[in-house]
């Protein structure tokens, strides 16, 4: 049916009249929810750590043996669930070693991940059923392997037009596994929600993801997995719903990739995913520990009653390129910012003219440094013979007395991590000849 002028302009009132009622009953909930009172507490907090593994390979279990006297729990991913036409596609089970984590003596909890999914949510559907008697059986292979989980944690990649939905699932899961609480994973934009109060009322506790990364705008712009400021803002904000929450942060980093004309392409972990097509741009955006060890001095000195803690997304393993290593994640649960320490190391290996000089660079401090740097060396080019840069460094003629190592290796994965140590380049002289190096950082 066809409307008049008049028909539309009625209409089209109508609708502005129903928008700035919308907009002053938030304007209304916001104000009245700023008047909460939030108590305070002060001093250290619990730390506990993600292991999001789906193959606890040997590094998984000896990284869990090294934090167990540090990390005050660990949340293990057990099962991912994804979807297809809002029919189940796949679960996938993890196999997780249970034996690592009763020897840690530590609190463990185990956490279930669902992709996006529209509903229905109602606790007869079949979906419903499907994940609920899957909560079930994480449990069971838990207790039966003589664990006792202290909660089931939901990463549900939910849609803010269904929250009130995944509510009706959260009390499914807690009928069905009680008196094992169920805490959910909350995106910040959630606390804007008005459904969000009751889907935090409907669980036992949520865990605030205050680390994401915006789909980046070209490969020139600034990215950040957690900016401090909104971090502290939304804290704040979360601790007025006068629930218990966590506040889980990152130590981890992503590849991100751009196509030859600076499109977004994708992102992944631990390297170029294989389905970019090449050639392509890629950056490493990388958690930023002085900053989050700012976040953890701020909330020593003052936070939320009902804040519990911090969850570290992810545990640090071993063989892992972009996170950190577990030296730089212990000063900054303690709120030290972490430092690179650069050592230069010019060395005769097993020549007894001195000879052959290896230039070798070492990270002696606790926390990664970038290898953008150029080495200096000062030495009587009449007597050189030969040379040669290793590990991504190129050698460079540096004026008429001098030579210089230069990092050109484009591969953005590349850190010098603590306790790391590369041997960058050798010099071959007719005769023992004196070596001086040393550093600045490239532009």
């Amino acid at each position: 049916m066809r409307l008049s002028p008049r028909r539309k302009s009625v209409s089209s009132l109508i609708l502005s009249t129903i928008a700035v009622a919308a907009i002053v009953l938030g304007l209304v909930y916001l104000a009245a929810d700023s008047l909460i009172r939030v108590e305070r507490r002060s001093g250290p907090m619990l730390h506990e750590a993600y292991v999001w593994q789906r193959n606890w390979d040997t590094a998984v279990g000896e990284a869990v043996e090294r934090a167990a006297g540090s990390i005050s729990g660990f949340t293990a991913l057990a099962a991912e669930v994804s979807f297809k036409a809002a029919r189940i596609d796949k679960v996938v089970r993890v196999e997780i070693d249970y034996d690592a984590l009763l020897a840690a003596k530590s609190t463990v909890g185990l956490a279930l991940r669902i992709g996006p999914y529209s509903g229905p949510f109602d606790e007869e559907n079949d979906v419903t059923r499907i994940l609920v008697d899957l909560a079930g059986s994480l449990l069971a292979d838990a207790r039966q392997a003589g664990l006792k989980p202290v909660e089931l944690q939901i990463d549900f990649d939910c849609a803010e037009s269904k929250l009130d939905g995944y509510a009706r699932w959260v009390g499914a899961f807690r009928n069905q596994i009680k008196p094992v609480p169920v805490v959910v994973t909350a995106l910040p934009s959630w606390l804007n929600c008005r459904a969000f109060k009751h889907l935090s009322q409907t669980s036992n506790g949520f865990v605030l993801q205050a680390h994401s990364l915006d789909r980046p705008k070209g490969p020139d712009a600034s990215m950040t997995l957690c900016d401090g400021t909104s971090a502290l803002r939304w804290v704040e904000r979360a601790a007025r719903f006068a629930v218990p929450f966590r506040v889980a942060l990152p130590t981890y980093g992503y590849i991100v990739a751009f196509d030859k004309a600076g499109e977004f392409v994708g992102l992944s972990a631990e390297g170029p995913s294989r389905s970019w097509a090449e050639p392509t741009t890629l950056r490493a955006v990388r958690s930023d520990p002085i900053a989050m060890a700012g976040l953890v001095q701020k909330w020593q000195d003052s936070r939320p009653a009902n804040m519990q803690g911090i969850i570290w997304y992810r545990l640090p393993v071993e063989t892992d390129q972009l996170n950190w290593k577990w030296v730089t994640l212990t000063a900054v649960m303690a709120g030290r910012s972490p430092q690179g320490a650069l050592q230069i190391l010019v060395e005769y290996p097993e020549d007894p003219n001195r000879e052959l000089v290896e230039l070798a660079v070492q990270n002696s401090g606790n926390a990664d440094l970038s290898p953008m740097m150029r080495l200096n060396i000062e030495c009587d080019r009449t007597n050189l013979l030969a040379s040669d840069g290793l590990r991504g460094f190129a050698l460079i003629e540096s004026g008429p007395g001098g030579l210089s190592l230069e990092y050109k290796d484009p591969k953005p994965l590349a850190v010098l991590a603590p306790g790391e140590q590369w041997k960058i380049g050798w010099l071959r002289f007719k005769q023992e000849t004196e070596v001086k190096v040393n550093a600045a950082e490239l532009p």
